[in-house]
Formats: structure tokens, C-alpha cells, sequence
């Protein structure tokens, strides 16, 4: 098991800031997404932040950044700056589907 989950992002999908880390276990998208799935608002946010300081920089995929504030937004619902966090996540990293949600 990787110490972080942001260990376990950056032997994942590499870390545009740092050398990726050695990775000596086994690592899987589905594996992370579970430990994700799973993880603390505290775990989750340290990993975003880290490994994507800026918001629109970094190796995670975009489906992982939109998913990966799911679980801290259900932990931490009442929190308005998480909130517009996560709004400006998924405006800049937005859905491809737009123009589909906008025909319905």
C-alpha cells in the first residue's frame, strides 16, 4: 500500500513539479479510484493541491480531479470555500458533455 494518496496519484500519473516517486508496488487506476473512493476530505484535498497547485496544471486526468471532490464535497458540505473550489475545478476541467446536458 502507497503511505498517500498522493503517493499514490504521483506513481500513477506521474507529478509535473517533482520526480515521480519510486513506485515498488503494483499500481492500478482501479486500485487508486478505490482508495480515493474511500479516502478523508484531508487526504483527497492534500492530494489536489499538491499535485495540481495551480488548479489547471498537473498530470491527473480531469475525470479524476472532478471525481476526486465528490467524496470531500459529501464530507465537508457546509464548507463554501471547498464548494467554490470544486465550481472552478469543473468549469476550467469541464464536463465534455455539455452540450449534450444543455439539449435535455
Amino acid at each position: 500500500m502507497h503511505r498517500t494518496l498522493t503517493e499514490h496519484a504521483g506513481c500513477l500519473y506521474g507529478d509535473e513539479y517533482r520526480s515521480t516517486p519510486e513506485c515498488r508496488l503494483e499500481y492500478r487506476e482501479r486500485y487508486f479510484v478505490e482508495e480515493l473512493t474511500f479516502a478523508d476530505a484531508e487526504s483527497i484535498l492534500a492530494m489536489l493541491h499538491e499535485l495540481s497547485p495551480h488548479g489547471v496544471d498537473g498530470h491527473l486526468p480531469v475525470w479524476i480531479r472532478n471525481l476526486a471532490y465528490r467524496p470531500a464535497l459529501l464530507q465537508r458540505p457546509d464548507e463554501p470555500t471547498l464548494l467554490r473550489e470544486a465550481a472552478e475545478s469543473l468549469w476550467m476541467h469541464g464536463s465534455d458533455w455539455d452540450d449534450i446536458a444543455a439539449g435535455w
